[in-house]
């Protein structure tokens, strides 16, 4: 008897380190039981110590990568990380709606660790019209204060995530661990269909190894998305993943800078 996979395609840029980016959401959606397929938006020169480089995919192969395999295979769900320019957006989100995509899962990547905004003011305000055409965005707290235009704190985190969400009439995981360090790590999940909003908390863990979080993370929502759980569920399921492969890969040592999660030590998500 044949079966089939739990399909999830991300669209991101690579990092040659394997911290974050394409590397990170192959192997986040592997180990939540996901078959990953990929289209690269940009390369990097990149490491666990930084970025000395990135090469922009042109945009005409960016096209026949997603074409090929949008033609092929039927996915589940898509993961979006960072689309560094407007014509990348313009380009995603036509193809996206041109083959009808499900279950899109966007981390609008825009502010660096630094805190420099990593895309122009012209790509920012694309991205804020493509929000409104995916199922779901992963913001962190910096990149959810552009896109809502006041500070976040704990107190304000779960009316935060219903303001942007219905500004931008999209579902909202807003993640709150830029916040002051607590005991506990607490994200807000607007449901935009129900109007429900949840408080996920996990326990907070002391590590330096946090490079690609973000990518993890929303890899792994659009898997449990994939593999046909409810948003809220498929959310506190992925949050849950990725507090594990912290705690897996806290004490890890990879390069000379900020390692990655343990996406293969947590057994059971």
């Amino acid at each position: 008897m044949s079966s089939t996979y739990h399909t999830v395609l991300t669209i991101a840029g690579s990092d040659s380190g394997g911290c974050a980016g394409i590397q990170a959401d192959i192997k986040s959606i592997s180990a939540n039981g996901g078959y990953a397929a990929s289209v690269i938006t940009a390369t990097t020169a990149q490491n666990t110590q930084g970025v000395t480089d990135i090469h922009a995919i042109p945009i005409p192969h960016l096209i026949a990568q997603m074409e090929a395999v949008f033609d092929d295979i039927d996915f589940n769900a898509v993961k979006i990380g960072m689309l560094h320019s407007a014509e990348v957006i313009d380009t995603v989100q036509s193809t996206l709606a041109k083959h009808d995509a499900k279950n899109i899962v966007l981390d609008p990547v825009m502010v660096a660790t630094s805190g420099d905004k990593l895309i122009d003011d012209i790509a920012v305000e694309r991205l804020r019209a493509f929000l409104p055409h995916v199922t779901l965005i992963t913001p962190n707290i910096p990149e959810a204060e552009i896109l809502i235009g006041h500070n976040i704190t704990l107190d304000n985190i779960e009316s935060t995530a219903q303001e942007i969400g219905e500004k931008y009439q999209v579902s909202v995981l807003l993640k709150g661990g830029h916040l002051a360090f607590t005991e506990v790590m607490t994200d807000a999940l607007y449901n935009h269909r129900t109007g429900k909003v949840t408080l996920i908390q996990n326990t907070a863990i002391e590590t330096i190894n946090t490079h690609g979080t973000g990518c993890s993370l929303s890899s792994s929502i659009a898997t449990y998305l994939a593999r046909g759980e409810t948003l809220e569920t498929a959310v506190v399921k992925g949050c849950n993943y990725l507090n594990k492969a912290i705690d897996a890969g806290k004490d890890k040592v990879l390069g000379k800078g900020h390692g990655p999660v343990h996406h293969f030590g947590v057994i059971d998500a």
